[in-house]
């Protein structure tokens, strides 16, 4: 398959814990044209886990705070439980898919978060370079979707907990050294919105100059900061657009643009 193109798609949120909603939106998802990628998280899911375990779950600025415990829980329900789930969906839709964590083929490695100034406890973080677009370029030419969850490793044997949108960000900027890409965050809002309660007060572009004032003024708070912040780096590092949008309307041009 000749690659002239790459959607690389992120759900996460409400979606994940709706079988409704996400019958639906892998149901959308299969009807999108060309070589794609799906990265997901599932926080919802590991927190109502680990609740059920008897394990209190800390977030501190919309990240997970990772002990070896709640690392266990998170890879069995990234890694394991979510991610199978969708790969059995997508294949029931006709799309060969393949689940990965960071770790399978390497796709992605990470590096465990400094303890200073806060301790994340077992959590990557990122770099781009180390995004495995050979291996991605095989897969998607070989009519291949990749489902990539949150977990990642450090290439030295440990797992990490990563944000799902840095994923999905990074994942997106080593699909761009391929072909164009395009990097669309789905959820269950209908985009950055000026007034949370508020479904039609979509703000339709979000750019580096009017981030700092929406930040200071709290319309951007909590989750949808580190997802922001992902999709200006995306736009910044060759990614040819970023989308945030409601799962529903992925297939449409509705939602907010990032540059």
């Amino acid at each position: 398959m000749e690659i002239k193109n790459i959607n690389v798609v992120k759900i996460g949120g409400n979606v994940i814990d709706d079988p409704t909603a996400l019958y639906e939106f892998v149901r959308l998802f299969s009807n999108l044209e060309g070589p794609k990628i799906l990265v997901h998280g599932g926080g919802k899911e590991a927190t109502r886990l680990s609740k059920e375990m008897g394990i209190e779950t800390t977030m501190i600025e919309g990240r997970r705070v990772t002990d070896r415990a709640t690392l266990d829980i998170v890879t069995m329900t990234y890694a394991g439980l979510i991610n199978k789930r969708i790969v059995a969906m997508l294949q029931a839709e006709g799309c060969n898919a393949l689940g990965f964590s960071g770790a399978d083929g390497n796709i992605i490695k990470a590096t465990r978060r400094p303890a200073a100034p806060i301790d994340y406890g077992f959590v990557g973080d990122i770099d781009p370079k180390d995004v495995n677009d050979i291996l991605i370029r095989i897969l998607l030419e070989a009519g291949i979707t990749p489902v990539i969850c949150a977990i990642c490793h450090d290439g030295n044997g440990t797992l990490l907990n990563c944000n799902a949108d840095s994923v999905a960000s990074a994942i997106a900027i080593g699909a761009s050294r391929i072909a164009p890409t395009v990097l669309t965050y789905c959820f269950e809002k209908a985009g950055v919105l000026a007034n949370v309660d508020d479904e039609n007060s979509v703000i339709p572009l979000v750019t580096k100059e009017n981030f700092k004032t929406l930040k200071d003024d709290g319309i951007i708070a909590k989750g949808m900061i580190p997802k922001l912040t992902n999709a200006l780096d995306s736009a910044s590092k060759g990614v040819k657009e970023v989308r945030i949008c409601k799962a529903e309307n992925l297939l449409n041009n509705t939602g907010t643009i990032i540059r």
